[in-house]
């Protein structure tokens, strides 16, 4: 897939964007059966696109080889319905390897996640995605977060470079989010895309969307896909009444019960997953399982969210 159709499909979703966790089976390795029908799942939920082997599919311990069969996996359930698109990461050397294992294994773009520990300069980091970009023939989407930031001079020279079709913020500065968006948009009118990246984006989304951007990365569907349909049917139809209801009775509580623990961004989300009855498995260390107390809050809040959207019908 080139560039351009990729981000025809991304720029106006009809669902939201699907980020799988990966599953594992009780000895810890790789369960592809279990991570397929979870794939699967999830685009016949409703999903505009996967997300694959990214934060939260805990890309950072996954081995290469781990990393390129579970992309693999991920086309095969899609099966041309949604795009792929494949995390990449750590320094450029590596990064540019897992770019590589992701276009071999079929993926349709890449989300270049910040290099490995190092805090950069401007010209190191516009460098280090350059060369992410042209090792392979996939559309790159940059990632800002934590060791990454931009400048808008800086984004505007990514939205210049081929291959970069859109930067994802993970970082939740909206004045820094508004001036990139307007240097780029003056420097270089078209259609680069933005993307709202925080965890639990669903929570900031109302912010984001009023800065002109719509599209945001939704872990909670891995687990309560209804839920997240129904929110992002709402922000697409105005329907404020319902984001709100939705924000107030499930998502404010669920971004506080995770802040209860670290890294329950994405164990968080899998310990939904199991509830929800499918077996992904725990999650690798250095991450580590919720505490038995917050999944039972977990489950709660679950029943609740689903009883919000009775009270809606």
């Amino acid at each position: 897939m080139t560039p351009a159709p990729l981000a025809a499909r991304l720029r106006d979703p009809r669902g939201p964007l699907f980020f799988p966790v990966t599953a594992y089976g009780p000895d810890g390795s790789l369960d592809l059966d279990v991570y397929r029908e979870h794939v699967r799942r999830g685009v016949e939920a409703g999903a505009a696109a996967v997300f694959a082997c990214c934060g939260t599919g805990e890309f950072h311990a996954l081995l290469p080889e781990e990393f390129e069969a579970c992309v693999g996996a991920a086309v095969a359930a899609a099966d041309g319905r949604v795009p792929v698109i494949a995390g990449a990461g750590y320094g450029t050397a590596l990064a540019v390897r897992y770019a590589r294992l992701a276009e071999a294994a079929g993926a349709d773009g890449l989300l270049a996640m910040p290099p490995y520990l190092v805090v950069a300069g401007q010209e190191g980091l516009l460098r280090h995605y350059r060369e992410v970009a042209a090792a392979t023939g996939l559309p790159v989407i940059v990632y800002q977060r934590d060791n990454a930031v931009f400048t808008p001079p800086t984004v505007v020279e990514l939205a210049r470079t081929e291959g970069i079709i859109g930067f994802k913020d993970g970082l939740g500065d909206l004045d820094l989010m508004q001036r990139i968006v307007s240097a780029v948009r003056t420097e270089i009118p078209g259609d680069f895309l933005y993307f709202n990246g925080l965890p639990t984006a669903e929570q900031t989304q109302l912010a984001y969307q009023a800065i002109g951007i719509g599209l945001y990365s939704s872990a909670v569907f891995c687990f309560v896909p209804e839920i997240a349909l129904a929110f992002h049917a709402a922000l697409r139809e105005g329907n404020r009444a319902t984001a709100e209801r939705l924000l107030d009775g499930f998502y404010r509580p669920f971004v506080e019960l995770r802040a209860q623990g670290r890294g329950y961004a994405v164990s968080l989300v899998k310990a939904g997953v199991r509830l929800r009855g499918l077996d992904v498995g725990e999650v690798r260390p250095p991450l580590q399982e919720p505490g038995e107390d917050h999944v039972k809050q977990l489950a709660q809040l679950i029943e609740r969210g689903y009883a919000l959207l009775e009270e809606d019908a």
